[in-house]
């Protein structure tokens, strides 16, 4: 059996075969990751020559932000996601939970701010993207309270509300979807993770409720997905060939134990790092404090000594006076 957008039959699903070189029919997101990948580095490299640093970590992050999208997207394993439950899981945690943090973590608006020259075209570019950073849509996109309901949307409504099966016969509705997955990830890790200039600013407190939301959106699908006693998903008791064995209801059951376990690492590292921003705001905040606390008795202390000496320099005029 074929699968959509691949060449030739399928061999039975292994470790060997999802990574095994492949030519999707829409090859969207590894096109896509290596035109981000050399982008970032070009950007990179023009701020090294004019003897700006950039941190080596988010580069890293970037970079291998674009490797596993193209491995992810554009691999044997991309075949498989369009045939079998628990590959499409796993496919969307990786664009989600993984990719989208990982690209966020590089800081890619910083860097396009400082590499892209002042004139010239650069000035265009850096025209549109400030002013796409500051509209009203970026801002109601970047809202925390619209964090739940992609979350939902995103595993609820796609599989339990039939869009899974509307879009996943055909390789189209199967970039779409990986399409989809990558945006919601980017939206949804951006206010939590980002150090980019963004348009709205998430308290910390705000972070960790929308963080700890989403862990039990993804424990609560993976449950309904592990002790279902019938497949939600039509389209994928049909796409797996019977040659496998492949019990779908049994691959729905790894797909809700990947959305519970592999879905909740990433956030559990995000709320780590939230953690660790957040005591060391509140360190920074109380260094600056005690160094204006500090200042201000310094400053009060002059004004002090000030008055002493202006006293003593009257009190000395007075005794010259009556003598």
């Amino acid at each position: 059996m074929s699968g959509p957008g691949s060449i030739g039959p399928l061999p039975p699903p292994g470790f060997e075969q999802f990574l095994l070189p492949a030519s999707p029919a829409v090859p969207v997101l590894p096109a896509l990751a290596l035109v981000l990948a050399i982008a970032y580095l070009a950007g990179v490299l023009r701020l090294r020559r004019h003897g700006h640093p950039w941190p080596w970590l988010r580069t890293a992050c970037f970079l291998l932000a674009c490797l596993l999208m193209a491995v992810v997207t554009g691999a044997g394993i991309d075949a498989y996601g369009q045939l079998m439950f628990s590959i499409l899981m796993f496919q969307q945690l990786a664009l989600t939970m993984v990719i989208a943090p990982l690209l966020v973590l590089g800081s890619p608006g910083t860097l396009l701010l400082r590499a892209t020259p002042h004139r010239g075209l650069g000035s265009t570019v850096l025209r549109v993207a400030l002013c796409a950073l500051r509209s009203r849509a970026a801002r109601l996109a970047l809202h925390p309270v619209l964090v739940i309901p992609l979350m939902l949307l995103s595993f609820f409504g796609l599989y339990v509300g039939g869009i899974a099966d509307a879009l996943l016969p055909t390789s189209i509705g199967h970039v779409v979807l990986e399409v989809a997955f990558l945006v919601v990830g980017i939206v949804i890790t951006a206010p939590l993770v980002s150090s980019d200039p963004l348009p709205r600013r998430t308290t910390y407190p705000s972070r960790m409720f929308d963080i700890f939301l989403e862990m039990q959106v993804h424990a609560a699908f993976g449950l309904v997905m592990l002790f279902s006693p019938t497949p939600f998903v039509a389209y994928f008791t049909t796409s797996t060939p019977d040659s496998w064995g492949v019990d779908p209801l049994r691959d729905q059951g790894v797909a809700g134990i990947l959305a519970w376990t592999f879905g909740e690492l990433p956030l559990l590292l995000m709320l780590i790092v939230t953690l660790a921003r957040w005591r060391l705001q509140d360190t920074s905040r109380a260094a600056r404090d005690v160094r204006r606390a500090d200042e201000d008795t310094e400053a009060y202390n002059a004004y002090l000594r000030q008055l002493q000496q202006r006293e003593r320099g009257s009190a000395e005029l007075r005794a010259e006076s009556d003598d």
